[in-house]
């Protein structure tokens, strides 16, 4: 990304001074703090809204237990975010987030049918189908709060950046 300012200003010193203070700006200060908010807002997401970023909730799973907690530590823990040069870009590094991400239908690799078990009511139960599918449940993305809370960090950068060289 590249931006570019020229301005003149005469008489007054603290808009100067705004100005230069902005020249010295951290970039890489910068996107660290957004970055680290993207993570904390999929995190989020996670563990508490059980919304995609459209605000759309996540379908319910059958076993009735927590969506995306039975694996989301697995998901959670590979939350990160990662600073470019100019860029912030986050997400998950386990190897099927993008299952939940995306959905998925998954078919037998090996034979008719898949099998599998879970405990019901204190019983195991067992379960032959032809296949699974796995909805969408999307973790990664900005929601309008989510780019208002963005927005709210790069404000509050700017502030402290320009408020120390007043």
């Amino acid at each position: 990304m590249s931006v570019g300012l020229t301005a003149e200003i005469e008489g007054d010193l603290a808009a100067i001074a705004a100005l230069n203070a902005l020249e010295h700006l951290d970039e890489d200060e910068l996107l660290t703090a957004i970055g680290a908010e993207g993570e904390q807002q999929s995190r989020r997401r996670i563990e508490e809204e059980k919304t995609g970023p459209d605000g759309s909730p996540w379908p319910k799973n059958w076993g009735g237990t927590p969506t995306l907690m039975r694996t989301g530590r697995n998901l959670r823990d590979s939350l990160a975010y990662n600073v470019l040069s100019g860029a912030v870009e986050w997400g998950a590094s386990w190897e099927w987030a993008h299952v939940h991400q995306d959905g998925m239908v998954i078919t037998p690799r090996y034979g008719q049918a898949l099998k599998f078990w879970f405990v019901q009511g204190g019983h195991v139960q067992f379960v032959t189908v032809k296949s699974v599918t796995i909805p969408p449940r999307p973790f990664i993305g900005l929601s309008d709060a989510n780019k208002r809370e963005l927005v709210e960090v790069v404000t509050d950068f700017l502030h402290a950046v320009i408020g120390g060289a007043a």
